[in-house]
């Protein structure tokens, strides 16, 4: 009770009130304009929130992560677009409830489900953290340095399909930290006596840039999509009723999303895919899903808002990001000199539970005002591509020249833009580049700081957490191996279907055709001697 109170005395605050109201509406707007989302919103905030107290910018950063969801339900229920790439699932049962004139009760469920998704994972991660606290003095240098080798190796395999190039975009990023000076030694690297290099590749350029000026390039060069609007109907506090009736679906897929959202580089989408699928195969009408289903809807929305609460687990006990939203706000706390890792569960515990309270807090915030501001909100969905664009590419270099005041930082974030835009036009990851930036430097220092104490190689895995750390690396390289060959195996077995069948095809075409000619044959054997008949007796 008195850690709770303690944090309350963070949060009683007007800049942190502020901020968090800031957060809540902000993220709902930046969420209902497709085609902006959340990654591009704090990376263009990222710049001013160096100069505020650690809780007043994570507030409003979590704010846009949180709320974000919230907002990208309007437009994929209202125009089929969604507004944040993971309210993608949110568009298979809400815009068919719109198709069929229920557009009001498809938000309202949108949002409740959402509220309770936020409100679980808060509620989960505030019980759950005294027992982080008591977990995390266990985590050393090596323990630190396997468990971020593991996240970015899972971040590289949940890439199916893309593994190779997120692995290679991956080192990318691990090669882009290096750059500078390097943190033991004090040596320059890979500068080429350039001053301009001298201090690194900062990590907010290269976001700005792979993400927000990426992002307007996207929105300047596309066109304008004709939206059509529909009016709503029915009262907006029936969704709280329709949730009410399915509570095992909302607890299971916010399990989910609690779950999937601690594990790094997993995150929303295989939240909303387990969670979805769950609902399906348990549903009384299966056939429903991709048609209206209520049930679908919860899923969905309920998966993915019950993530961002918990993907602060691995940020804040071990100091890893597991995308590129909370690698972002870890660079809010190495401005601030809050180190996140053990130490922040042991000696900052009130910090820790005041950044969950005030995502509690948001969760209520953004539902009050969308309950009562959804029939004005839907119009940001109107703004034209080319507004957006310019605006987001004005504050993006706005935000990148601040950080030091250096042209070359405009110059890398114009670079790294362009190649962003290349890699979303190809429909390549970008996210692999961040983490690996991120977690190549930590794995760096743990790395030196860990081989002070190893003789042999079998010492780096001689405590029980490093071991375990270590038989999950082997177990995730080993299931992916299996699912590749297991892969190689289907498709090479598809294609001999395909060069049988082909095969088969042509035989039947050559049989076809030969009894075909021959039939030609006789019928033209046939006219040649009747003719020949006529001709026989007309002489």
């Amino acid at each position: 009770m008195d850690l709770i109170l303690s944090a309350l005395d963070i949060l009683m605050r007007w800049d942190v009130a502020l901020a968090l109201l800031a957060g809540s509406v902000g993220g709902v707007l930046i969420g209902a304009i497709p085609g902006v989302g959340p990654a591009v919103a704090i990376a263009i905030l990222l710049p001013a929130t160096f100069s505020l107290d650690p809780i007043v910018g994570l507030t409003v950063l979590l704010g846009i992560y949180g709320s974000s969801m919230y907002g990208g339900a309007i437009p994929a229920i209202l125009i089929n677009t969604p507004g944040t790439a993971v309210n993608a699932l949110t568009t298979y049962d809400g815009y068919p409830m719109t198709a069929r004139g229920e557009p009001r009760r498809a938000l309202s469920l949108a949002y409740s489900a959402s509220f309770f998704g936020g409100v679980f994972s808060v509620i989960c991660l505030i019980l759950f953290a005294p027992v982080l606290a008591k977990i995390a003095p266990l985590f050393g240098a090596r323990e630190i340095f396997l468990a971020a080798l593991l996240g970015l190796l899972l971040v590289v395999v949940a890439h199916r399909g893309q593994a190779l190039i997120a692995a290679a975009l991956a080192c990318l990023g691990i090669f882009l930290n290096t750059i500078g000076m390097e943190p033991v030694k004090y040596t320059q690297r890979y500068t080429f006596g350039t001053d301009a290099l001298g201090s690194g590749i900062n990590l907010i350029v290269v976001v700005l840039g792979l993400f927000a000026i990426s992002q307007a390039f996207v929105l300047l060069t596309d066109e304008d999509e004709k939206i059509r609007l529909t009016k709503l109907r029915g009262g907006m506090f029936q969704g709280l009723r329709e949730l009410a009736r399915h509570p095992r679906v909302a607890s299971v897929s916010a399990g989910f999303g609690v779950v999937m959202g601690m594990i790094p580089g997993v995150g929303e989408f295989t939240a909303q895919f387990m969670s979805y699928t769950y609902a399906q195969k348990s549903s009384k009408r299966p056939q429903d899903f991709g048609n209206g289903s209520s049930e679908g809807l919860i899923a969905a929305e309920t998966a993915n808002n019950a993530v961002p609460a918990a993907a602060m687990v691995p940020l804040l006990a071990l100091g890893i990001p597991g995308e590129a939203l909370t690698a972002m706000m870890l660079s809010v706390f190495y401005v601030h000199n809050v180190v996140p890792g053990p130490g922040l569960f042991q000696n900052q515990m009130d910090f820790v539970v005041a950044l969950y309270l005030a995502l509690l807090i948001l969760n209520v915030l953004v539902l009050i005002f969308l309950l009562g501001a959804t029939k004005s909100l839907i119009q940001v969905v109107r703004i034209p591509n080319r507004f957006l664009g310019v605006g987001i590419l004005t504050l993006s270099f706005v935000g990148v020249y601040s950080l030091r005041n250096s042209a070359t930082d405009c110059f890398i974030a114009a670079g790294f833009g362009l190649f962003g835009f290349i890699l979303k036009r190809l429909q390549l990851p970008a996210v692999p580049i961040i983490l690996g930036m991120v977690l190549g430097g930590i794995m760096e220092v743990k790395l030196r700081a860990a081989m002070a104490r190893v003789k042999t190689p079998f010492d780096f895995i001689d405590r029980p957490v490093a071991f375990i750390l270590f038989t999950l690396i082997l177990i995730v390289l080993a299931t992916h191996i299996l699912r590749i060959r297991k892969e190689a195996r289907e498709l090479k077995e598809a294609e001999w279907q395909t060069k049988t069948s082909s095969t088969r095809f042509g035989a039947l075409l050559l049989r076809r055709k030969t009894s075909f000619l021959k039939e030609h044959g006789r019928k033209v054997r046939a006219r040649h001697a009747k003719l020949l008949r006529r001709l026989t007796d007309l002489f």
